[in-house]
């Protein structure tokens, strides 16, 4: 494994991780890995199966656990600036678009393209703030359970009308002005930002957080939403920031199983897991590995995709020669054979021998990081327009012949990732069909020249980058799907279109992370809120299962 080829916790590309309130006992896993929570007497134990090194994730948001997980040897690098846009254009040098938490130089930058631009952003981010604020509460509580409200028992009722408030306290929140906002979530985002700006590049700046990992255009309805769960979370109290955890993302994997191992948690590696281990009332009992051994427990969380958790892990009935879905309701296997997991996102680690350096935005002569470098730096976001063409060409089964590309640096805060004077360059680029026209799979012929269209991009913004390059891992969503068990290479374990959110993710009725088998919870990004490795719903269905337990 080259240098580049980091160990670092799977996840999202460029994920937020908004760990919210609390650290959760739901350890996030990746493939057919389940995290079992157990318990003896006087005390709870999460047993989890992990493994895999992971490199689709790279910078972070994240809340108020961050004090714990800092304890077990959690550091997060803030950037500031954070996004940075280059152009390609006539003008020399080329212009180019930084963002940052000064307010004074970030509308000075947007005034190269629009005065008008400038003096509107701060409403802007007003404004998307305030929708944040009063939907936060939401993504920290399990949605309305609208089956025990209609036939539940009287006391399940009771609990169904608590589960209610964070829903009035959202609607309250937003007020009189629910209307506007509700266009924001339902609304192409395009449409959105053509009410706020002129400005291309601004608004194919902002755009990209709205299709990010989504098998979806600017102009797509509820694109507008996606962009939202990208602007929660927060680091070092200041909403939306992004940082860069030191060491990879492998260190956020570890200083959690370290905070969980402080609480009494065992923690089994490489350990991969055969099937839900079920009584013969059909109550989940534990799990099987793949090794034969039993592991047995009162409750078992899965983080393992709905699909894996639900297709694949419940073993079919003793003396019976049925698939394993029948263990399940019908209607229920067919929702969950039904949720859209495509896919957009090839990821590109790279390993140079120097940084990059932009027309728009010159190297110094040391050749020492420069504030744009430790930014998520926006190729191929001149208009939207370029996003809307790149995700036609993959709707048709071709690979993006200019892909929107987000490239992150993360050895420019963090030296240590790299051998001095060499870097690691992160690209989440799309879009990226899981099949290609024709019925053409994905081979090596197909990802290198892909990467090479994407070099090809990158060389064009910035003259030699190809000859820094040193090494590359290249991961289409086959490779995503086949290697991080993640459905359709679907970084967020199904796509976050409305009809795929709050009550009917992973679908409806069982929303509130428990499943139809008792005592088996769904705890990752295909549960409540969804995708992105924040912690909220590991958090969620950790307070759900402790809420049973008591009853067991």
């Amino acid at each position: 494994m080259g240098w580049w080829q980091l160990p670092t916790c799977s996840g999202q590309g460029c994920a937020r991780l908004c760990w919210r309130n609390a650290m959760c006992w739901a350890v996030r896993l990746s493939q057919r890995r389940l995290c079992q929570a157990s318990s003896s007497p006087g005390h709870r134990t999460c047993s989890a199966c992990c493994g895999h090194r992971s490199t689709p994730s790279w910078s972070c948001s994240m809340g108020p656990a961050i004090p714990v997980l800092q304890r077990h040897g959690l550091r997060v690098l803030p950037r500031d600036p954070y996004s940075f846009t280059p152009l390609l254009e006539d003008g020399s040098p080329p212009r180019s678009l930084l963002l940052g938490n000064n307010r004074a130089q970030t509308q000075q930058q947007i005034a190269q393209f629009s005065q008008k631009d400038a003096q509107a952003y701060p409403e802007y981010e007003a404004f998307m703030e305030s929708l944040v604020s009063a939907l936060d509460p939401l993504l920290d509580a399990a949605p309305v359970d609208t089956a025990a409200l209609g036939q539940g028992s009287l006391l399940q009722r009771l609990s169904a009308l608590r589960s209610l408030w964070p829903l009035l306290r959202a609607g309250l929140a937003l007020g009189r002005q629910l209307p506007r906002y509700y266009e924001v979530l339902t609304a192409p985002i395009s449409k959105i930002l053509d009410q706020w700006f002129e400005s291309e590049p601004l608004k194919a700046t902002l755009a990209t957080d709205a299709v990010i990992g989504a098998m979806a255009s600017p102009h797509t309805p509820g694109s507008g939403y996606v962009l939202l769960h990208h602007v929660m979370g927060e680091l070092e109290g200041r909403r939306g920031a992004w940082g860069y955890v030191s060491g990879g993302m492998g260190a956020l994997s570890h200083a959690i199983a370290h905070a969980a191992a402080a609480r009494g948690a065992h923690i089994f590696a490489e350990k991969a897991v055969s099937h839900v281990l079920l009584g013969r009332d059909g109550q989940a009992q534990g799990v099987v590995l793949q090794d034969g051994t039993e592991v047995r427990s009162k409750l078992v969380l899965s983080n393992a995709s709905p699909q894996i958790t639900f297709l694949e892990l419940i073993p079919q009935p003793l003396h019976r020669h049925l698939p394993p879905q029948e263990q399940l309701p019908k209607d229920f296997v067919q929702r969950i054979q039904q949720v859209d997991t495509r896919s957009p996102v090839t990821k590109i680690n790279v390993a140079v021998d120097r940084l990059p350096s932009f027309l728009a935005a010159p190297n110094a002569r040391d050749g020492q990081p420069l504030p744009h470098h430790q930014c998520s730096i926006h190729l191929n976001c001149e208009g939207t327009h370029l996003l809307h063409q790149a995700f036609t060409e993959a709707t048709h089964g071709h690979p993006s012949s200019r892909p929107m590309i987000e490239l992150c640096i993360p050895s420019a805060l963090d030296s240590g990732l790299a051998p001095q004077g060499c870097h690691v360059v992160s690209l989440f680029t799309q879009y990226t069909p899981f099949v290609l026209a024709g019925g053409q799979h994905w081979d090596e012929q197909a990802k290198n020249a892909y990467a090479d269209t994407v070099f090809d991009c990158i060389e064009a913004y910035a003259p030699g980058f190809k000859a820094s390059v040193i090494g590359r891992d290249i991961l289409t969503p086959p490779d995503l799907e086949r290697i991080f068990g993640l459905p359709g290479g679907n970084i967020f374990h199904g796509g976050m279109s409305l009809d795929q959110l709050y009550f009917a993710r992973p679908a409806p009725s069982y929303s509130g992370y428990r499943s139809p088998v008792p005592g088996l919870y769904l705890c990752g990004s295909g549960a409540h809120p969804g995708g992105g490795v924040m912690g909220a719903a590991g958090r969620n269905a950790a307070h759900v299962a402790l809420q049973d337990f008591k009853h067991l």
